[in-house]
């Protein structure tokens, strides 16, 4: 006796196992990334992961009047991104130099000094800042792609960059910047802070130099990826001038009462005590000092 088929039966078995397919696809293959909504700020955060721009409603950044010693690099990089922002030609910027002396925030105040102008023109577009972290730096053609489709002009930033021994992301850098047959995309700008000249160790160049069979074609493969910016801007070792400059204009603009003979004393005896001066001493003094006063910053 043979019993009959249930086509019941059948189906919900084969309907669970469609289930289940579908179910392994999608943990296979991950969902198109989100359009980012451009309008929600004016600054974002990379992260690959995802392929999303995270918003940052309220940029950590200082007023670009209180960046003192560094009039000259400052106006190059103000007149640089309003050039850009304007849909004019512009250049990668890499910012260089001595630590603590203002590089990472000149690039987000001028970007806010940017917007501010654009809006007194009565321009009805704003400029986008988008962070990536050094890390990340293999996904910038991710970032790239992503940003090609948008109508807004953005600088990519990117803090403290450079790259160690066997590190080879910088090639994904170079192409990004200019290389490809794509280009650049017309709409995106990026500036980088670095503590390097050439964003490469100088043992790591002088060791190429000293091994390799054709020390020049070595060298030039390394130190090449900082010509693809086309403006430099150096910053150097602080000037004790500048550095009570600097001082005397963070007391002024937090309204902080005190001695100017005193205000000078302290400051020159917190600079000896950390042993350097620069933007980033000057502040961490009046950080201090605003402490001592009861006052907050």
């Amino acid at each position: 006796m043979t019993s009959s088929a249930d086509p019941t039966r059948d189906l919900a078995a084969l309907t669970d196992r469609l289930d289940r397919l579908i179910s392994l696809i999608e943990r296979a293959v991950p969902p198109a990334p989100a359009a980012p909504d451009f309008e929600a700020a004016d600054a974002f955060v990379w992260h690959p992961e995802g392929k999303r721009l995270e918003p940052v409603p309220r940029v950590n950044r200082v007023d670009l009047d209180l960046l003192q010693g560094i009039e000259r690099v400052r106006d190059q990089l103000v007149e640089n991104t309003l050039r850009f922002a304007s849909g004019h030609a512009a250049n990668n910027v890499l910012l260089w130099g001595a630590r603590g002396m203002g590089k990472s925030s000149l690039v987000k105040a001028a970007h806010a000094r940017v917007n501010a102008t654009l809006e007194s023109r009565g321009d009805a577009g704003r400029l986008k800042l988008v962070e990536i972290h050094r890390e990340d730096i293999d996904s910038l053609p991710d970032l790239m792609a992503l940003l090609k489709a948008s109508a807004h002009r953005t600088l990519i930033f990117c803090d403290d960059l450079s790259f160690d021994h066997d590190d080879t992301s910088y090639k994904s850098l170079k192409a990004a910047l200019e290389g490809g047959i794509e280009g650049r995309p017309e709409t995106v700008l990026f500036y980088a802070t670095s503590n390097r000249r050439h964003l490469l160790p100088r043992d790591m160049i002088e060791n190429e130099r000293s091994t390799a069979i054709n020390p020049g074609e070595a060298v030039e493969e390394k130190v090449s990826l900082s010509d693809r910016f086309g403006l430099w801007l150096g910053f150097h070792k602080c000037s004790q001038d500048d550095y009570l400059a600097m001082v005397f204009a963070y007391a002024a603009h937090f309204d902080l009462a005190v001695d100017e003979a005193k205000l000078r004393a302290d400051a020159l005896e917190w600079a000896t005590t950390r042993g350097s001066r620069s933007g980033r001493v000057a502040f961490q003094f009046i950080q201090d000092l605003a402490g001592r006063l009861g006052r907050r910053l």
